[in-house]
């Protein structure tokens, strides 16, 4: 997934939004492909919070990730991301998120999904194959919004129609399939920062005129 626009207007972000777009990257790039050593050495090399002393979940999560960054041998994560994502036949975990949302069929939700897409001028890259409701491709549609600066609203309404109802189903089922090691603290991650974000969410009005159907 790629938002093919005018480039993001990143040089004026406020650091928490910068932070933001920063884990909806990072999250993308770890359910898309598994990490190669240098991504390994990258997240591990992070520094720690600058409260040193927070035991919130997120960052518990974000500690965990990091250690287990620091002992991953990348062959071993590529053979568990194919395992669990891509598989010889059917993957042990499908990350299109279409799949785990109750309230609609798969169909529909993909068609509303691709709908909102083309509204906002977004589309995949040429050659991928990747189906728009891959996870890797919805947390780069929310890094984009967030760098574009878009309303809060506006990212909200995406992220509740189109993320958090299949992510948090998705991140469970990582968390508890049989091939998933390096990938358990990466759900974690996820699971703790979407809670965040839906924390921060339900404290912004929607516009009556948006509100999702």
């Amino acid at each position: 997934m790629s938002a093919e626009a005018q480039d993001p207007a990143c040089d004026s972000l406020p650091p928490e939004e910068r932070a933001r777009a920063n884990v909806y990257g990072l999250i993308g790039r770890l359910l898309y492909a598994a990490p190669d050593a240098r991504l390994l050495a990258h997240v591990y090399g992070q520094p720690d919070s600058a409260d040193e002393t927070s035991s919130t979940d997120l960052e518990q999560a974000w500690q965990a990730l990091r250690a287990a960054c620091k002992t991953a041998q990348a062959d071993a994560v590529r053979h568990e991301h194919d395992t669990l994502f891509v598989g010889t036949g059917k993957s042990e975990v499908t990350p299109y998120t279409s799949h785990y949302v109750a309230h609609s069929a798969p169909d529909r939700h993909l068609v509303a999904l691709r709908d909102e897409l083309a509204r906002r001028n977004l589309t995949r890259l040429a050659g991928a194959f990747e189906v728009e409701d891959h996870i890797a491709g919805l947390c780069d549609v929310m890094r984009f919004l967030i760098e574009q600066q878009e309303p809060l609203a506006d990212q909200r309404l995406f992220f509740e129609r189109f993320v958090y109802p299949g992510a948090l189903p998705f991140l469970a089922a990582v968390a508890t399939a049989a091939s998933a090691e390096f990938y358990k603290p990466v759900a974690a991650l996820a699971h703790a920062f979407l809670v965040v974000e839906k924390v921060a969410f339900d404290m912004e009005p929607v516009p009556v005129g948006q509100r999702s159907q």
